[in-house]
């Protein structure tokens, strides 16, 4: 699958790696790899990257609704939208802090694209990283001490932890081809991400650590955009293997793989409720993509943007 090279600037990229848009377009930086970024739809807004608050009430998400890419929050039902983040760049990928107090995310508000940290209430944000290779996709440790994300300041995609003030930066994962979209697991022992090092995109997992690197699937096409259930047992993830892209599960211990939607457009960047019982994730089912939220066994889809 031939995916574009050109070109420092991202143009709307609804993410690098927690969030693998199907269209796999336009977005690029540093004359690299672009993969799993959205170029803003002819048709209009498109609402992608949800993230549910640890309390389950609220969901943050990207949006180009006002031109360009910016961090908005919903409650959970649809009500009560409110932007989050105001900048003349791309903010997008956003991720709560495990206390609900705050959300990360990435911005290319300086010119490169760095990790951000903004009050969940609104406010002045404040600047994490600083890497010329540009760093993306931020995930909150469950104990909230650590975050993880995907950098390139190595030469490739790799994973990388930092403290949750921004010092320490230690790099993960060490592959060819890239690492991409960090999801930890609820008790903080393993990381999930998506990775090409093989030759086709699958999910893997690894120790934060340090330790060793376990893959999770195997499958014709591209697996992308893990996500743990709140007990730990299940992943959530994107898949085009059955030549859609559509959402799949599949267990911890690699057994239970089950598809959970049939959707004629494209489903990508699900998430799971603090609760286990929904997922919520980006669709193009209606045209544009918008926010969708559905049971944790892909019935009952209802739209929310």
């Amino acid at each position: 699958m031939g995916v574009p090279t050109a070109g420092p600037r991202i143009r709307f990229a609804v993410v690098l790696a927690r969030h693998a848009a199907a269209w796999l377009l336009a977005a690029s930086f540093a004359g690299g790899f672009a993969h799993a970024a959205a170029a803003k739809p002819s048709r209009g807004q498109a609402d992608t990257a949800p993230a549910w608050s640890p309390d389950g009430r609220r969901i943050a998400f990207t949006s180009t609704r006002d031109g360009k890419a910016e961090i908005y929050v919903v409650n959970a039902n649809g009500t009560g939208l409110r932007r989050l983040t105001s900048s003349s760049a791309d903010d997008f990928a956003p991720a709560w802090s495990p206390d609900g107090r705050r959300v990360v995310f990435t911005s290319t508000r300086d010119g490169n694209a760095e990790i951000y940290l903004v009050d969940a209430g609104g406010g002045a944000e404040r600047r994490l990283t600083r890497s010329a290779a540009g760093d993306y996709t931020p995930a909150w440790s469950p104990d909230g001490s650590r975050i993880a994300f995907v950098s390139r300041r190595h030469g490739t995609f790799d994973l990388y932890v930092m403290d949750a003030d921004g010092r320490h930066v230690r790099r993960l994962t060490r592959a060819p081809g890239g690492d991409y979209g960090p999801a930890w697991s609820p008790d903080g022992r393993w990381i999930a991400f998506a990775s090409n090092r093989s030759g086709s995109f699958d999910l893997y997992v690894t120790d934060p650590r340090g330790g060793g690197v376990r893959r999770l699937t195997r499958a014709y096409g591209v697996d992308f955009a893990p996500d743990w259930s709140p007990d730990g047992t299940t992943i959530v993830f994107r898949s085009d293997r059955s030549g859609d892209v559509e959402l799949y599960s599949i267990g911890a211990d690699r057994s239970r793989l089950r598809r959970l939607t049939r959707s004629p457009g494209v489903d990508f960047a699900p998430v799971w409720s603090p609760d286990g019982r929904r997922i919520a994730f980006a669709s193009t089912r209606s045209g544009a993509a918008g926010i969708y939220v559905m049971r944790a066994d892909g019935r009952n889809v209802r739209r929310l943007t």
